[in-house]
C-alpha cells in the first residue's frame, strides 16, 4: 500500500507520516523543505520517496502529481495548510492568496486528479485535512476559515456522489479544534481549548479513514462545539469566534502566518 502525504514535513502531515510507516506504508512525502524531507525519509527508513514542491503554485502541484502517476497510489493525504491572522483589510493580500492556493487550489486539484484514477480501479482513500473553523465563519482568521469551509463542503459532496456510484473509494475529512504544534507557537497565540497532539490527531484520522467514515473530528469537546454551531444563527456565532480570536492577538498586533 501507497500513501502520498502533503505537507509531510511537521505537525499532523509528519505524523501522518511515521503512522503509516510504522504499518508498512510505502510513502510520497511532499513539502517545501526538501532538506526536512531527506531527514524525515533517513528517520523513518522503509519504502519513502520524497519531492520537494510548493503547492501555493499550480506548476508544482501538477509536477508532485506526474510524479506519482504511475506509482499506484492508494490514499492520498491532504494535509498541507496554513493560516493568517489579522483583519480582512489588513492581513497582506500577496500572503492570503498564497494561502487560498495551498488550502483549496492545490487540494482541489489533487483530489479531483487521484479521485479520477481511483475511481478507475474502483479502489482508494482520500483524507482531506479541514478543520473544526470549517463549521463556521472566523473573523480575524476570515480567508483561513473560509478555505476550511470550502475543504469541508467538498468532501461531503464528494462523499455523496460516491455513495450514489456504490463506489469503493473512500474519503474522510479531518476536522480538528486546537492541535499542539508549531501553529500556535509561531503565531504568538494561545488556545482556551487544551489543544490536542498531533498524534493523536493523525491516528483518530486514520482511524476513521480505514472505516470509510466521512467526518474525523477528534475530542469530545470539539464534537459537541460543531454540533452546536449547527444551531446557532450565523450572526451570533460570529460574533462569538470574533471574540475568541481576538484573545490570541499577539502583543504587538500585527497578523502572523499560521502553520496548520
Amino acid at each position: 500500500m501507497k500513501a502520498l502525504i502533503t505537507g509531510a514535513t511537521s505537525g499532523i502531515g509528519q505524523s501522518f507520516a511515521a503512522k503509516l510507516s510504522k504499518k508498512g506504508w510505502s510513502l510520497v512525502l511532499t513539502g517545501r523543505n526538501e532538506e526536512k524531507l531527506k531527514e524525515l525519509q533517513k528517520s523513518l527508513g522503509g519504502c519513502i520517496e520524497i519531492i520537494a514542491a510548493d503547492l501555493s503554485t499550480r506548476e508544482d502541484v501538477f509536477k508532485v502529481y506526474e510524479f506519482c502517476r504511475n506509482k499506484d497510489i492508494d490514499m492520498l493525504v491532504n494535509n498541507a495548510g496554513y493560516g493568517l491572522f489579522g483583519k480582512f483589510d489588513e492581513t497582506d493580500l500577496e500572503d492570503e492568496v498564497n494561502m487560498i492556493n495551498v488550502n483549496v487550489t492545490a487540494l482541489h486539484i489533487l483530489t479531483k486528479l487521484f479521485l479520477r484514477d481511483f475511481k478507475k480501479k474502483d479502489h482508494g482513500t482520500i483524507l482531506n485535512v479541514a478543520s473544526a473553523a470549517g463549521f463556521m465563519s472566523g473573523p480575524l482568521m476570515a480567508a483561513y476559515y473560509a478555505s476550511k469551509n470550502y475543504v469541508l463542503k467538498l468532501s461531503v459532496a464528494i462523499y455523496e456522489e460516491l455513495r450514489r456510484d456504490h463506489s469503493n473509494v473512500s474519503i474522510t475529512v479531518l476536522c480538528p479544534g486546537p492541535v499542539d504544534t508549531n501553529f500556535n507557537n509561531r503565531a504568538g497565540v494561545s488556545f482556551s481549548v487544551k489543544p490536542i497532539t498531533a498524534d493523536y490527531a493523525a491516528g483518530y484520522a486514520l482511524k476513521k479513514a480505514f472505516n470509510g467514515k466521512l467526518f474525523a473530528i477528534p475530542g469530545l469537546t470539539v464534537q459537541l462545539g460543531t454540533f452546536a454551531s449547527r444551531f446557532l444563527p450565523d450572526k451570533l456565532l460570529a460574533a462569538i469566534v470574533y471574540n475568541i480570536q481576538k484573545a490570541k492577538k499577539t502583543s504587538d498586533g500585527k497578523e502572523k502566518a499560521l502553520k496548520q
